[in-house]
């Protein structure tokens, strides 16, 4: 375990720890993340655990302020990178300058760590990183659904109506290997690489969620019982992330995407729920999801290559 010292925004002195995974006290951890508002579900140890293992972290000696870093080792090199459907990490802290913090603790990275790929909640411009901001949507469901209805865009409405055309039926009996597999053979193909692995954590977390019930599969299927529309759903925190979709070309002939999400929206209307569509660099899905009238919200992807120049060439 390595030590370091700052100044809090109160002056007092306090120590940030770099933690290896083994020495994290999830109990402490997860009790601290339970006092920040708002929390979104990718911080919780139980989800890091399952998408990142083996993660580290840095942490003040009061587990107030935490700091998680997807960690791994490869070809003989350690290094961070965001692993495929976790969205952002970053600073998790209930109160204070949120960036200086942030900027704070990234200047404690571990050297030792020779790649740095990590997508933050916090603007920071720390020396040695190229910094790139994404979009995420988020809409707060404080209103009631007939608010938030007149708030869609013109075209949103217009395909809701297209959809509200064809019986579909919402069932919540779809499995992890059902929706995993849709999209992997629909839009998996056009994703880029995601490797096998990845889809092996999305499944853990899956079957994990719907047993803690954290989440839930919802799912569209033909009147012969093939599915043609899932999306998991975490609910946690007043937060329902929309995290993983699935689609058939019927599917978007049908507008499936726009009568479930709207169905979501109106059970949840008036609950001050906030719904969190987990953000996509795909232009077409970003204007998707601004669609149902939510706010733009940024994070940001830091990067740092340190690795030698032949190693740099590997994936």
């Amino acid at each position: 375990m390595e030590k370091s010292v700052r100044r809090n925004p109160g002056d007092a002195e306090s120590m940030i720890a770099y933690l290896n995974n083994a020495e994290i006290d999830r109990q402490r951890w997860d009790a601290s993340l339970a006092e920040i508002p708002g929390i979104k579900p990718y911080a919780w140890s139980w989800y890091l655990d399952i998408m990142a293992p083996g993660w580290a972290a840095l942490v003040d000696d009061d587990y107030c302020s935490l700091f998680p870093l997807p960690s791994a080792r490869k070809y003989g090199f350690s290094y961070i990178a965001t692993p495929v459907f976790l969205q952002q990490l970053g600073l998790f802290t209930p109160d204070g300058d949120r960036e200086k913090i942030a900027g704070e603790f990234i200047s404690f990275m571990p050297e030792s760590y020779r790649l740095i790929d990590l997508s933050i909640g916090q603007e920071v411009s720390p020396a040695g990183y190229t910094v790139t901001p994404r979009s995420n949507y988020e809409l707060k469901l404080d209103e009631p659904y007939d608010t938030v209805w007149i708030n869609y865009m013109t075209d949103c409405r217009r395909n809701i109506n297209i959809a509200r055309r064809y019986p579909q039926d919402i069932v919540d009996d779809v499995k992890p290997h059902e929706v995993i597999s849709l999209f992997r053979s629909n839009i998996g193909k056009r994703a880029g690489v995601i490797r096998d692995e990845s889809y092996h954590r999305l499944h853990s977390l899956m079957d994990y969620c719907i047993h803690s019930r954290k989440g839930r599969i919802l799912g569209v299927r033909s009147p012969k019982g093939k599915l043609l529309w899932g999306m998991f759903v975490l609910d946690t925190s007043d937060r329902l992330t929309l995290l993983f979709t699935a689609g058939s070309r019927k599917s978007r002939e049908l507008r499936t995407a726009y009568h479930v999400i709207d169905h979501i929206i109106k059970t949840n209307a008036g609950t001050g729920v906030t719904v969190d569509f987990a953000g996509s660099s795909v232009p077409s899905i970003a204007i998707f999801m601004k669609s149902f009238g939510g706010e733009k919200t940024t994070y940001w992807r830091l990067y740092r290559n340190r690795l030698p120049w032949p190693v740099r060439l590997l994936k």
